[in-house]
C-alpha cells in the first residue's frame, strides 16, 4: 500500500465521518424516533460511503454543494433549538430547508462549473 492509497483512505473517512455526523443531526431534525434515526443513520452512511467511492470526480466538480449542506445543519439546528424553546413549527419546515439550502447550493456549484467549462473549452479552441 502506498502513500497515496493510504491517503485516500484517510480522506474517504474523513469524508463518511462529516457525512455520518451531518445524518445524525439531519435525522434529528426530521424525526425523534431513536430506531427511524438509527436506521436512517446506517443506510445513509452506506449510500454516501458508496457514491463517494463511485463519483469522487463527479462530488469534486460541485465545489459549493459542502457549504449547502453546512448551511442545512445549521438551518435545521435552529429549528431544532426553537423547537426546544417550545416554538411551535411546523413538519414540513425541516424538509423545506434542507431542500432550500442544497438546492441553492447546487444551483451554484452547476452554474460555477458550466462557467469553468466555457473558459475552458474556449482556451482549447485558440
Amino acid at each position: 500500500m502506498t502513500v497515496s492509497d493510504l491517503s485516500k483512505i484517510l480522506y474517504l473517512e474523513v469524508i463518511d465521518t462529516t457525512f455520518s455526523i451531518d445524518g445524525i443531526l439531519g435525522a434529528f431534525a426530521f424525526t425523534l424516533s431513536i430506531p427511524l434515526i438509527l436506521i436512517g443513520n446506517g443506510l445513509g452512511a452506506l449510500v454516501i460511503r458508496q457514491l463517494t467511492v463511485g463519483n469522487i470526480e463527479r462530488v469534486q466538480k460541485y465545489k459549493y454543494i459542502k457549504n449547502g449542506a453546512m448551511y442545512s445543519i445549521l438551518g435545521l439546528g435552529s429549528v431544532m433549538i426553537a423547537d426546544g424553546f417550545g416554538v411551535h413549527i411546523p413538519p414540513w419546515v425541516s424538509p423545506l430547508v434542507t431542500f432550500t439550502f442544497l438546492g441553492f447550493f447546487f444551483y451554484k456549484s452547476k452554474k460555477e462549473f458550466e462557467r469553468s467549462e466555457i473558459v475552458t473549452s474556449g482556451n482549447r479552441l485558440i
